[in-house]
């Protein structure tokens, strides 16, 4: 099928062809018939794109503060690895698609295939959306005026939060497209509506819109606020307009009247007077997007809507008050359509937005197929000619950041071939794909496993995938390797334990790759001199995570000890070469209740007499190094600093490791695995090191407080 994307590092806009998406659980797979371009936010995109490096770094303050801290710890290679591999990464354009369903997947209620819905969804021929991203479309209601639905929930959202009640005077500064559908919303609210904008041809279709609006510039807009106010001042102003400048704020101020309401939708400077807001009492409120719901995992991944009774009006319940209005003729989007281009011509249509400022509404429109056509449904697309040499075959599952930035370049480099790549949405497989010469793209993670070219499978999908992948693949015969943890409960465990009593010659690899880091290899053959027991620090740096990242979600996540603290006990039972006998929890929790713990303590004990403790904390200072790994044994101390710098007291042989890049290992362990694979060899990491590993680690999962 075909998706519109845009790169980041050069502002190019291409139509791609990509794998179809999958009706997975929770969401709808939709054939589109159209889409709108937000003038405002894409042409934002574009413009962040085309900008220079310095232009880049104004506009991202916040990632510039990141990208030092990461400089000062982890070095200037590794640095800007990370930063090109992140401009790299494609963007998926469009939040505002109308189409007809295809198939519905499952816990999905209300929407059946065959219905006409609006939704989120990017510009692509098909999209798979969160069924709460969704609304039917009324038989009155046309695609066009449909595709308009998600902008103008964004208005909607605006105008809920000023509190506007029939008779209030509010102002509308910025008249885009949010803009224009915001003063027809407000006329339908019974609401004496002011519209404001620099641009003459924008006042002029707002008036013919049967609004009073005033040119900012050429008029005094406070003036002309307070003789439309009838003196009084405005009850609320919503600010719709894409600028840097502080004047939008600061003029809703001057024309509010004492307590009146100003709701920021679009972007605007906030340097604000606080003599103006103090004195009148004025109240300010940002808006988010469509509405309650959005960016809540719960409510948009999970479907959990939120009860009638307290949240009136959700994100879909906004999409279907806009729809209603269309149904009713009281709010008409025909003037606000500039340009129609066909999908195909995408790249037209976005020199148009970037290019003009008088640009509104752009239309892409895609094929109607016809019958029995299901090209646009495939799920796999052909990217490389497929050629049998004698070398490793592997298939890779999963293309996040991790496995384009980390794991593909350090497999390629082994020479191994890459046939078959599979992601949820298809647009990062066929990305990764095309850059690392694989043969096939797909969504179709399990027709991936069943090929009978791939000889061996690299999973590195989310945490709560693990167990099952790692089940089938090796039910298809296919060698594994599996980035960590191996699985998130003990009854996954039990069926990995299975499956590999049922197969013939398993063989099952987890990515620790600090085993493989140089200077921990170093450090091991060190400590393989030394008799005594070892009590080893690790100090983990680790910098706070959001409570809602997929990564503190006990169900996908594991938590971030099970799904992260795991490579340390694995380095543990590295560094000794002895089995695990113990492991202990004690997590620090806030005085207010927490289910998450991210700062714990994890002690080890082992079969040599070994102890080790791993500190794990979210708590500290980010120029702090991230991981240090001290050894106390045998009248020596050694110290291995973030995985650049080895250091040995007592150490007659002066044990000494630099490097100027930071390497965990990756590359290591990337051709350990395709070596063993070439030879025929067992896993480089002895199976049961892994499920040992696995087995102690799930005992992190529910740390003791």
């Amino acid at each position: 099928m075909k998706q519109v994307l845009q790169h980041l590092g050069n502002g190019r806009t291409d139509v791609a062809d990509v794998p179809a998406p999958i009706a997975s659980t929770g969401r709808v797979l939709v054939q589109s018939h159209c889409s709108l371009i937000s003038a405002g936010t894409e042409r934002m995109l574009v413009e962040f794109g085309r900008g220079g490096w310095l232009g880049k770094l104004r506009q991202q303050p916040d990632k510039v503060r990141q990208v030092l801290g990461k400089l000062r710890t982890d070095g200037l290679w590794a640095t800007i690895e990370a930063v090109r591999s992140k401009l790299d990464q494609p963007v998926a354009l469009g939040y505002c698609n109308v189409g007809r369903v295809v198939s519905v997947g499952s816990d999905v209620s209300g929407i059946a295939a065959g219905d006409r819905i609006v939704s989120n969804g990017p510009h692509a021929e098909v999209v798979a959306v969160p069924a709460m991203l969704c609304a039917r479309i009324p038989d009155a209601v046309d695609d066009e005026t449909a595709a308009f639905t998600v902008v103008g929930a964004i208005a909607l959202n605006g105008i809920r939060l000023a509190d506007v009640v029939l008779g209030e005077a509010v102002a509308v500064t910025g008249l885009g497209l949010i803009g224009l559908l915001a003063v027809q919303i407000l006329r339908a609210n019974g609401c004496r509506v002011l519209g404001i904008d620099v641009n003459p041809q924008r006042v002029a279709l707002a008036r013919s819109m049967g609004v009073e609006a005033v040119q900012a510039g050429a008029d005094d807009v406070v003036v002309a606020a307070e003789r439309f106010s009838r003196g009084r001042g405005m009850d609320a102003v919503l600010i719709t307009a894409s600028t840097a400048s502080n004047e939008p704020v600061l003029h809703a101020a001057q024309m509010c009247r004492k307590r009146g309401r100003i709701v920021l939708v679009g972007v605007a400077g906030l340097a604000l007077s606080r003599d103006l807001f103090y004195s009148k009492e004025l109240r300010f409120q940002v808006a988010c997007s469509y509405g309650p719901g959005r960016y809540d995992p719960n409510y948009e991944e999970r479907g959990q809507d939120y009860p009638l009774a307290y949240v009136r009006f959700t994100q879909q319940r906004n999409f279907e008050a806009v729809l209603d209005l269309m149904a009713a003729g009281q709010l008409d989007v025909r003037p606000l359509v500039s340009h129609r281009f066909a999908v195909a011509d995408a790249p037209a249509a976005y020199e148009q937005l970037a290019g003009r400022n008088d640009v509104l509404g752009l239309l892409l429109t895609y094929p109607t197929p016809a019958a029995n056509d299901m090209a646009a449904l495939r799920r796999t697309v052909r990217l490389a000619p497929s050629a049998r040499i004698d070398r490793p075959t592997v298939g890779v599952i999963g293309a996040g950041n991790y496995v384009g930035r980390v794991l593909l370049p350090a497999f390629a480099r082994t020479g191994v071939r890459f046939h078959g790549i599979a992601s949820r949405n298809g647009v990062s497989a066929a990305h990764y794909g095309r850059r690392y010469g694989f043969s096939v793209a797909t969504t179709d993670a399990e027709g991936l496993m069943a090929d009978p070219a791939i000889d061996a499978v690299i999973i590195g999908t989310p945490h709560d995938s693990h167990a099952d992948l790692v089940c089938k693949a090796l039910s298809y015969g296919k060698k594994v390797f599996v980035e960590k943890p191996l699985c998130l409960t003990v009854e996954e465990l039990a069926r990995i334990e299975a499956t590999l009593a049922g197969v013939a010659s398993p063989w099952l690899m987890v990515g620790f790759n600090r085993r493989f880091a140089p200077l921990l290899v170093q450090l091991r053959q060190a400590l393989a001199a030394i008799s005594a027991p070892k009590s080893v620090v690790v100090t983990i740096n680790a910098g706070m995570l959001p409570a809602d990242h997929w990564t503190q979600d006990p169900q996908r996540g594991g938590g971030r000890l099970l799904g992260e603290a795991c490579h340390f006990v694995d380095l543990l039972r590295f560094l000794c070469g002895a089995p695990i006998v113990d492991l202990s929890v004690i997590a620090v929790r806030p005085a207010a209740a927490q289910s998450r713990a991210d700062n714990a303590s994890i002690t080890l004990s082992l079969a040599d007499g070994s102890i080790g403790t791993i500190h794990y904390l979210s708590s500290g200072h980010h120029r702090f190094p991230k991981e240090r790994i001290e050894v106390f044994t045998g009248g020596r101390v050694y110290q291995l600093d973030n995985f650049r710098q080895l250091r040995a007291w007592g150490d007659t042989a002066g044990l000494r490791g630099f490097g100027w890049r930071q390497d965990k290992g990756q590359r290591a362990c990337a051709a350990a695995v395709v070596a063993a694979l070439r030879q025929g060899e067992a896993a480089p990491i002895p199976q049961d090191e892994v499920l040992e590993v696995a087995r102690w680690c799930l005992r992190l999962a529910e740390p003791s407080s």
